[in-house]
């Protein structure tokens, strides 16, 4: 299984395995409205792969790598330039948190230790926002690998107790290694637009991961019923149009259902999905209906 290199919150990695049993098991094109930090078509077999994000910042990281398609060494020499300037700590590259600083702040020490630079690369990325090298940066050494920004479009995120380690190069380079064999276009584009624009063929695949109505986290903000009432709108649309689809969601959470889901799912096929739907707030295991929706 590929890691995403930008190791998103909420993000099919770990499920991977479950939901491509329930995938068509031959198609052409996957197509993927919510496609956030990639794992599912990096782990997915297609002829061509057409992503979308309304994460403009997301969207724009993805084709910064992208660009590094046939030249990934020019990529890592310049992402570790980055953090050898800054004076970040990085496992991988034998650069560690000293032994006094590990015994004073045993679960926090890295945060510590890059604070410092994490603020200062911070600084200097918000006095150029198209610099996504830096953003990338900040991705890997910020609290749980978030991007967040403030309403004058300011990143805020605070550094996370994290480190630049061989977990992160392997991850760099899976994703190397699959955009080098396949062709993908990336577009950042409200879902509704990009899915009803296409033309569809026989052999797409819509993948739909979208926020959840019932779940509260960063990447839920903004999603509100009339969302969730778009989306199940446009699903029936492809439905109409002979488009085979598959939606993650969840049914249950916390104690909400989402009774607006549940009765739209009748008219199709539900899968269940085993999953631990961990709170990025606490990191406690939440009890959770997951399921994957599909009219196939």
């Amino acid at each position: 299984m590929n890691r995403s290199p930008f190791f998103y919150v909420g993000d099919k990695y770990k499920l991977m395995k479950q939901l491509g049993e329930h995938f068509p098991k031959h198609f052409d094109t996957l197509v993927e409205p919510f496609v956030g930090g990639g794992s599912v078509f990096l782990n997915t077999t297609a002829n061509a792969y057409i992503c979308n994000d309304l994460n403009s910042s997301m969207i724009c990281l993805h084709k910064f790598l992208y660009s590094f398609k046939k030249n990934r060494n020019q990529f890592f020499s310049l992402f570790e330039e980055t953090i050898k300037k800054y004076d970040f700590s990085a496992s991988y590259l034998g650069v560690f948190v000293p032994e006094d600083l590990k015994k004073k702040y045993v679960k926090t020490y890295y945060a510590k230790f890059n604070k410092h630079a994490y603020d200062k690369l911070k600084r200097d990325f918000n006095h150029n926002k198209q610099d996504f090298l830096k953003l990338y940066v900040l991705l890997i050494y910020g609290f749980n690998h978030m991007l967040r920004f403030n309403k004058s479009g300011d990143f805020n995120l605070p550094v996370g107790n994290v480190d630049y380690n061989k977990n992160v190069y392997k991850a760099l380079n899976a994703y190397f290694d699959f955009i080098d064999k396949n062709d993908i276009v990336f577009l950042n584009l409200d879902f509704e637009e990009f899915l009803l624009s296409r033309k569809y063929s026989q052999g797409d695949f819509v993948y739909l991961d979208p926020p959840y109505l019932i779940s509260a986290c960063e990447y839920n903000k903004g999603w509100t019923e009339e969302s969730e009432k778009r989306l199940l709108s446009t699903l029936d649309q492809l439905n109409s149009r002979g488009v085979r689809f598959a939606l993650s969601n969840v049914f249950i959470h916390k104690g909400q259902s989402n009774h607006l889901l549940i009765k739209w799912a009748d008219k199709y096929s539900v899968e269940r999905v085993k999953s631990n739907y961990i709170s990025y707030h606490d990191n406690s295991i939440k009890e959770t209906t997951e399921v994957l929706i599909k009219n196939y």
